[in-house]
């Protein structure tokens, strides 16, 4: 009979590939019985399970926050403006200091992860987290809120370049599906519910706080996430001691700064001389910072990013779709908000309301999606984005139809369906991604994916600012969600060229 450990929450061989020393929740419990030291007591697994679960939640805690902190603080704009007093350009490193220093991070903060230990990190990043919000809500000055986002932007890097790695090393392969399809779920739905919440607060002015709660109640949530993190989360350090490597941490946050302010001056300012330099000082950085990595792979010194990656087709394949989907997706909220907001007058408060269905369409997507892909497998995603697309073009010919009259309860099932569509589509896609990668290949992931969803971020949004700039009018906006229509369309042909994941092969 093969002997088994449990390592942070589940049991597995001995001789199964792990990244992570094995590390046992509750180790006093793992005595010897029958003079076999290996073997755990009855009721060991159960409650490593339970405590694995409960790590997990303190992880979505922290997922929750990092994204809602994205996009919360869009409503309370205005109040924060009025009460600082600060200027237009104040205004955008406000919003666009956060998702820089987030981005430009994320590969640093993966590779801390490495040296340093994956719970180390995450409990650093939540503390740092926290504290950077309770700065946020404190802050006197436009100068001083716009720094303090800084810090929770490069915090909140710092505990989701951890996510994937922890989760592969929390639970067996049979349970990504699962795990990540509730990470799916609540990371959308805190994406969408932002604003509202934002704007919730705000008018509420709970205890008199006006715009500085969109900031503190992070502090109990980060309370929480640390309290579970601390108590069950335990998977020890890495097995081999991977070296900082600050020469490829400077030359991939100095190519990835260059390249992301680039898309965002684009996003706000049109095509000019400056993002179109940087641009190309971020191509050649980007060249030097590929070249040094290989030739630190070359060494055998662990570069940053492992290009041997891409040699995976289900992950190669997946990156592309990522950073078209993200592209895509991010590109659609922007046209949405412009159409509502600048072109039929709606307030931010009520198109939050109104989106409100597609978010809860996209958690139910996201909870169904692993049943339908292992009964249907990749086309489950491939007629999801078909059908999102779809619904765009019905809400694109709706808008000219009746010249922007919309009739609100008639296009609730219809939003509903489309956040429904890209919950079946985008949940399981990272999974899917990842199935063919080693255990080792998983911790590499970790920094690389979600830098990835930013790329494809920026993109989204500097493409469609550049085409459509100042476009705001019905016809403009009718045409915008055309051509994220013709996207997603051409996304689900893409799709199918996408292998099936290594565990629905292998059932």
């Amino acid at each position: 009979m093969r002997r088994g450990v449990v390592r942070c929450g589940y049991a597995e061989p001995i001789d199964s590939p792990q990244s992570f020393e094995e590390s046992v929740v509750g180790a006093s419990d793992a005595v010897a019985h029958d003079g076999d030291p290996a073997v755990a007591p009855p009721g060991a697994e159960s409650r490593a399970k339970t405590a694995a679960w409960l790590s997990f939640a303190g992880c979505l805690i922290a997922v929750f926050m990092q994204m809602i902190d994205g996009t919360i603080v869009t409503t309370a704009l205005p109040s924060i403006t009025a009460d600082l007093a600060v200027t237009r350009q104040a205004q955008l490193l406000v919003v666009s200091g956060y998702s820089l220093a987030f981005a430009c991070t994320l590969l640093t903060a993966a590779r801390l992860g490495e040296l340093l230990g994956r719970r180390t990190m995450f409990l650093t990043s939540v503390v740092l987290f926290t504290a950077a919000s309770m700065w946020c809500g404190m802050s006197g000055s436009a100068g001083e809120l716009v720094a303090a986002r800084v810090v929770q932007g490069a915090a909140a890097a710092g505990m989701t370049a951890q996510t994937i790695a922890i989760v592969a090393a929390a639970f067996p392969r049979d349970r990504h599906q699962q795990v990540f399809a509730i990470y799916g779920a609540v990371a959308g739905f805190a994406g969408m519910v932002g604003p509202i919440l934002g704007g919730a607060l705000v008018m509420a002015d709970v205890f008199g706080l006006g715009w500085h709660a969109v900031f503190l109640i992070n502090l109990p949530l980060g309370l929480i996430a640390l309290a579970l993190a601390l108590r069950y989360l335990h998977l020890g350090r890495p097995l081999r001691r991977e070296r900082l490597d600050p020469a490829g941490a400077l030359l991939s946050t100095v190519s990835l700064f260059a390249l992301l302010f680039a898309l965002t001056d684009i996003q706000q300012n049109g095509w000019r001389p400056l993002p179109l330099t940087l641009i190309a000082g971020s191509a050649g950085c980007g060249a030097v910072f590929i070249a040094q990595q290989r030739r630190e792979a070359r060494r055998g010194r662990g570069p940053m990013v492992r290009f041997e990656l891409f040699a995976d087709r289900r992950f190669a394949v997946g990156s592309v779709l990522v950073t078209v989907f993200f592209g895509m997706f991010t590109a659609f909220v922007f046209a949405v908000s412009i159409t509502m907001q600048d072109v039929l007058g709606f307030s931010a408060w009520r198109t939050g309301l109104l989106m409100t269905p597609f978010a809860v369409g996209a958690c139910l997507g996201a909870l169904a999606s692993p049943m339908l892909l292992r009964r249907w497998g990749i086309r489950t995603l491939a007629g999801a984005i078909t059908a999102y697309g779809g619904c765009v073009v019905v809400g694109a010919i709706y808008l000219r139809v009746t010249a922007g009259v919309i009739s609100v309860p008639l296009v609730l099932g219809p939003v509903l369906l489309a956040g429904l569509c890209v919950g079946l589509f985008c949940v399981p896609l990272q999974p899917v991604m990842l199935s063919g990668l080693a255990q080792r290949q998983l911790d590499a992931a970790s920094g690389l994916v979600p830098t990835i969803e930013q790329l494809g971020n920026a993109l989204g949004l500097a493409l469609l600012s550049a085409v459509f700039f100042r476009a705001h009018t019905l016809n403009g906006s009718a045409t915008m969600f055309t051509a994220i229509a013709v996207v997603a369309l051409a996304l689900g042909t893409l799709t199918l060229v996408l292998p099936e994941s290594a565990h629905r092969e292998n059932g």
